[in-house]
């Protein structure tokens, strides 16, 4: 949180939070069903980047609870921000209802109950509290990266175009409430049960990031900037557990948006997708190296250099395998039971398989050669903008052709989860082989391409 006084950070959480509502609203009302997400998406970023040195950039009361967890907010500010963020939402609220001269009601989508729309909530409420606590209020990250503001606003990409077709995407106690009573003649109901699920989210956030970084938390110091010496002692000090636990939510969270994307028809499937791949990489790259994909975790051991031992490797791909099949049943009971199988197109085997390795190969070559490199080399403040946008990159050129799986937890899940449907499990072997020859492959390449790389043994990284 900045230096500002009190007025100065209550008015910049009334102002972002107002924006944040009122931008929802004017898109709901004016129908923007394809760019709407990122719209919103936008103006949480640009709000955070503009005034995170006032406030902090909370714009919601969960996250304000659980930095109050955290006990980066005393909990006196924790009440008067969520206060502030709650009568912007209204404010914001009442204007756009004003403007359009109507609004639109707060409630579970068509064909979902509460339960559903509530799990929903609470998963990518998680989600975003979990990314703000990993790159906004580390000791880790220390104010030194550059890359908070997109992370935390590219959670609604991810959520807005999957789970909004369960709940609506809110994400955020002080835009249901303000959604809830500028529809108020429609009746004030959901804003609560909606911000109950929200707030059990955020202190979901606020157990996970103590297993994840709670030994790096213990060995770093407070200040606002964390010396590289410091950083390497947080990352000697990261447990096996804690690399283990980030893998599993990692790839949890990118196959559930995976599923939610695909059985909701999204317009903007691949791009939510990268959004989630993203969002998690930068949050959580500095605790396992964020691979969440076995054929990634592949690529890494052939490229050598002691990077990764294969008996490290074999415990990073079973956690994968593990969460995309977790992920791939929760969003199956998000939808009512639906499931998909791989290979949704008319293509042929052949088609499918060149699609799957070329654009796997793709992904994790962008992963050595931005991220698993020499510490002068690393993209220290971009790389997991430019490993997510792989898959924005596949899922649009071969989504049509193979599915764009791009990761065998992916292609795992799928079939897994399709089984209860009658579906079989067998395509996704194929497609689990394709990508990690397709990884191993991007490791030969990455060889020939960058042999400058294998002078010496390369030193743990903390952005890898």
């Amino acid at each position: 949180m900045g230096e500002e006084s009190a007025t100065a950070r209550y008015v910049s959480e009334f102002v972002g939070t107002f924006m944040l509502v009122f931008t929802i609203g004017c898109n709901v009302l004016s129908g923007q069903p394809v760019w709407g997400g990122v719209s919103i998406a936008c103006v949480l970023m640009v709000m955070i980047y503009a005034l995170a040195k006032s406030s902090g950039a909370n714009f919601n009361p969960a996250v304000s609870v659980a930095l109050g967890i955290n006990g980066n907010l005393e909990w006196p500010e924790v009440a008067i921000y969520a206060v502030t963020q709650i009568v912007a939402g209204i404010v914001a609220g009442v204007c756009y209802l004003g403007m359009f001269g109507h609004s639109f009601n707060l409630a579970p989508a068509k064909g979902h109950n509460m339960i559903q729309a509530g799990v929903a909530e609470m998963l990518y409420t998680f989600m975003l509290c979990f990314v703000v606590w990993n790159l906004a209020a580390s000791k880790y990250h220390g104010g030194v990266n550059q890359f908070y503001g997109i992370a935390i606003g590219f959670v609604i990409v991810a959520g807005a175009y999957s789970a909004g077709a369960v709940s609506g995407g809110c994400f955020n106690p002080a835009v249901a409430i303000g959604i809830d009573v500028a529809s108020a003649y429609f009746g004030v109901y959901y804003c609560v049960l909606y911000t109950i699920f929200e707030l059990a989210g955020a202190a979901l956030a606020a157990l996970l990031f103590k297993v994840c970084r709670g030994a790096q938390e213990a060995v770093g110091v407070a200040g606002d900037v964390v010396s590289a010496e410091e950083q390497a002692k947080m990352d000697e000090a990261t447990p096996e557990s804690a690399k283990l636990v980030s893998e599993f939510l990692g790839t949890y969270f990118l196959v559930l948006t995976v599923g939610l994307n695909v059985l909701s028809g999204s317009p903007a499937g691949a791009f939510s997708i990268a959004a989630s791949l993203m969002c998690m990489i930068f949050a959580l790259g500095s605790v396992s190296g964020a691979n969440f994909n076995p054929a990634v975790t592949t690529a890494i051991i052939c490229s050598g250099r002691g990077k990764m031992a294969p008996a490290d490797g074999a415990k990073y791909m079973a956690v994968q395998i593990v969460g995309g099949i977790c992920a791939a049943f929760t969003y199956s009971f998000l939808m009512n039971g639906k499931t998909f199988h791989l290979n949704p197109g008319t293509y042929k085997w052949s088609q499918v398989i060149v699609a799957e390795f070329v654009f796997t190969f793709v992904l994790a070559f962008v992963v050595l050669s931005v991220a698993v490199v020499k510490k002068d080399n690393v993209l220290s403040h971009y790389f997991g903008f430019a490993i997510g946008m792989c898959v924005t990159v596949g899922g649009c050129a071969i989504g049509k052709v193979s599915g764009g799986s791009l990761n065998p937890a992916v292609s795992i899940g799928i079939s897994t989860s399709h089984i209860m449907n009658g579906g079989g499990f067998w395509p996704c072997l194929i497609y689990s082989l394709v990508e990690l020859a397709a990884g191993a492959a991007a490791a030969g390449v990455f060889k020939a391409t960058q042999p400058s790389e294998f002078d010496e043994k390369l030193p743990a990284l903390a952005s890898a």
